[in-house]
């Protein structure tokens, strides 16, 4: 988000629960000197993602961009996945992505310009053990980016997916050292992705030199999934 907004972009984002959070954020992207317009929504939400949208261009006066990076886990093998675990990563990981692009796309159709990223994982492509849920969720999205791109260029409308692989996230902070060790193991760059990377990764597919890149994803693994 901050990456976005230093490249001159007013920002709106949204968040589930934590307020001190998004407020913090709120601050940073001000003291850039953009607009900032924090929205607590759950992206399963489809009227809410509606009315996200609505807010944006009242508060902006246009839309030029979506983002979707929402996303959850519940790793645990299929013989103890509850319908539960199923239905609430698929719902948040997959189905929030329809909702707010399906919430913007009349917008970029009718400005005839608009560009989504949307944020995968090498688990929609090589998934790992115990993912079933997570692996099903992210390989819809790189689909549903495919298929979207195809239906909405001829409006100049560009759409795109980044897969990222293993990166220095709390997430990844949590696991022990042996199986941090395990996972290294498996890179052929031998180290973790670091968030920035994620963030200039998104910024070139937004940029004008990606203009001829649509339907897309790109593996930022370090080679875990050559």
């Amino acid at each position: 988000m901050l990456a976005i907004c230093r490249e001159g972009a007013d920002c709106a984002f949204t968040y589930a629960r934590n307020r001190a959070s998004a407020d913090s954020l709120t601050a940073e992207i001000r003291r850039l000197g953009r607009k900032a317009l924090p929205v607590q929504l759950d992206v399963r939400d489809f009227e809410g993602s509606k009315n996200l949208i609505e807010s944006i261009k009242k508060e902006f006066g246009r839309l030029d961009i979506l983002v979707n990076n929402a996303g959850i886990t519940r790793d645990k093998s299929l013989m103890m996945m509850s319908q539960e675990d199923w239905t609430d990563v698929i719902d948040t990981n997959l189905s929030g992505v329809f909702n707010t692009a399906r919430a913007c796309i009349i917008t970029f159709l009718k400005q005839k310009s608009g560009n989504i990223v949307n944020i995968a994982s090498v688990s929609g492509i090589h998934p790992l053990p115990g993912q079933a849920n997570y692996a099903a969720a992210k390989a819809g999205v790189i689909g549903f980016t495919k298929s979207l791109a195809r239906e909405v260029a001829p409006y100049n409308i560009r759409v795109n997916a980044v897969a990222p692989g293993f990166i220095n996230t709390e997430m990844t902070a949590d696991l022990s050292q042996q199986l941090k060790q395990k996972f290294l193991n498996m890179i052929p760059l031998l180290r973790f992705g670091t968030a920035e990377e994620v963030a200039e990764t998104v910024i070139f597919l937004l940029g004008d030199e990606s203009n001829y890149i649509t339907g897309q994803t790109v593996q930022l693994d370090g080679g875990l999934g050559i």
